[in-house]
């Protein structure tokens, strides 16, 4: 109850903050616009607010407003691009990398804004960075190699977010794709973070249709035949009950004869999202197509039987045995190696 309650505060006060600084840029961007005609050119005020003035005026407002105007833009920007993006099916994790780069060239502009505007020469600075960077660079060739893989997997399209895939093992749906990391939720809300120079070797499900595989085990008593006909009867039946099929349902034929039944292997191509709930639905509709034609779905039984003395075999017949066990040895030399290659 408390966490729900703390969730709730953590909600309603980050709504209040959103809220309070749109009301502060709007404000900001109507004094901008309209401060040529309510204040007076040489005004201190209108000067530290309006960035675009050639003097700074008062170096706390136009700090102020640099941060106001730099967060702002970044900020309209990146959401005009991710509502461009719920509209598109590929060029998703594009678009979140370019929103990943408007954020940092953003905060990187409006630091060297500000420190301008309180006089420290930023050329010299800059070229100071640039350095610095180099020698840095040295030392951070991690994390310019998840930089360059994240390139390459956003412009190869290897994956893009809402595709399944699977890591290492890991198999979830891409959240974000990132400059330095792909987020990837599992099916249980686990989020996995993994670095994009660590993507080695990955599969993607969602690019070409999955298979979803459904068995059934009939009696060895029934007719084999006679089960085929049903299931021919009403394949076309069983596909009109489950519409997340694309392709199929196929009967594969007989695919194992197990210890008390004979195995059907039926097939069917769907998108991979909803792989499982389809091979549920097929068992479900199989299940209930084999109760309506008293086909027996067998299971374990235990019989109990009264041990009979085993007959031996002539003593002539049991020579035979031996060189009938010998021959077959000589003739199937070598193939037991073959199958283990």
């Amino acid at each position: 109850m408390g966490k729900v309650q703390n969730e709730k505060e953590r909600n309603v006060a980050g709504i209040l903050f959103f809220a309070l600084a749109l009301a502060v840029a709007l404000a900001y961007f109507v004094l901008l616009i309209a401060g040529r005609w309510i204040f007076d050119a040489d005004d201190v005020f209108y000067l530290g607010i309006n960035i675009f003035a050639g003097e700074a005026g008062n170096v706390w407002l136009r700090s102020l407003s640099y941060i106001i105007f730099l967060l702002t833009l970044s900020y309209v920007i990146r959401l005009a691009l991710k509502q461009a993006a719920l509209r598109l099916r590929r060029g998703k994790a594009l678009i979140d990398l370019i929103c990943s780069f408007i954020k940092y060239v953003a905060v990187i502009a409006l630091i060297f804004a500000v420190l301008s505007t309180w006089g420290v020469n930023t050329t010299a600075l800059l070229a100071g960075i640039g350095i610095l960077s180099l020698v840095v660079g040295l030392g951070a060739q991690p994390l310019i190699e998840d930089i360059i893989a994240g390139l390459f997997i956003v412009f190869e399209h290897v994956f893009e977010v809402g595709d399944i895939i699977v890591v290492d093992g890991f198999r979830g749906t891409v959240k974000e794709i990132g400059i330095r990391t792909t987020q990837i939720e599992d099916a249980g809300g686990d989020i996995k973070v993994v670095n994009n120079s660590d993507i080695r070797t990955l599969v993607n499900m969602t690019s070409q249709l999955s298979l979803a595989v459904s068995e059934v085990d009939i009696e060895y008593g029934e007719s084999l035949e006679r089960v085929e006909l049903v299931i021919k009867d009403n394949l076309p039946a069983i596909r009109e009950e489950i519409p997340d099929i694309a392709e199929g349902p196929f009967y594969m034929g007989v695919s194992r004869l197990g210890a008390s039944g004979v195995t059907l292997r039926f097939t069917a191509k769907c998108p991979e999202m909803q792989k499982f709930q389809v091979e549920r639905d097929m068992n479900r509709q199989l299940k209930l197509l084999f109760d309506r034609n008293e086909i027996n779905i067998p299971f374990t039984q235990v019989v109990v039987h009264e041990a009979k003395p085993i007959a031996s075999a002539p003593e002539v017949r049991a020579e035979d045995a031996k060189r009938f066990v010998k021959e077959q040895r000589e003739l199937s030399r070598g193939i037991d190696a073959e199958e283990e290659v």
